[in-house]
């Protein structure tokens, strides 16, 4: 079984930063590749950002490139999402998820079998 908690959401003014987190368990973390999606009110749940399993390879959403950063630390096993610039089009509840099938298939949504509960990020105008 995997367990993902998110942490970090909250309101922010346009222009401005947040850092999400997610926590993993399990000891094989290092295996799996990470992803974040999200889903705003009335919107279907959409790609953000992955990243391998090494960290040594992203993804992004074309919405989110040059303002989003996804990284991890496997000794902690976390991910982070690094999100600068926000925009009011970016509130939605974020999820971090894990593909355990050993091959990174990037933004493919249902390549992703564990999920988090979501953190609400809010961003005004």
């Amino acid at each position: 079984q995997v367990q993902l908690v998110e942490s970090g959401g909250g309101l922010v003014q346009a222009g401005g930063s947040l850092r999400l987190s997610c926590a993993a368990s399990g000891r094989t973390f290092r295996t799996f590749t990470m992803g974040w999606f999200r889903q705003a009110p009335g919107k279907e749940r959409e790609f953000v950002a992955a990243v391998s399993s090494s960290g040594a390879f992203s993804q992004y959403a074309d919405s989110v490139k040059g303002r989003f950063t996804i990284s991890r630390d496997n000794a902690k096993n976390t991910v982070i999402l690094q999100m600068n610039s926000l925009k009011p089009e970016d509130t939605a509840v974020y999820c971090c998820a894990a593909d355990i099938s050993g091959v990174m298939r990037g933004a493919a949504e249902a390549a992703y079998g564990y999920w988090g509960q979501g953190t609400q990020v809010t961003v005004s105008a």
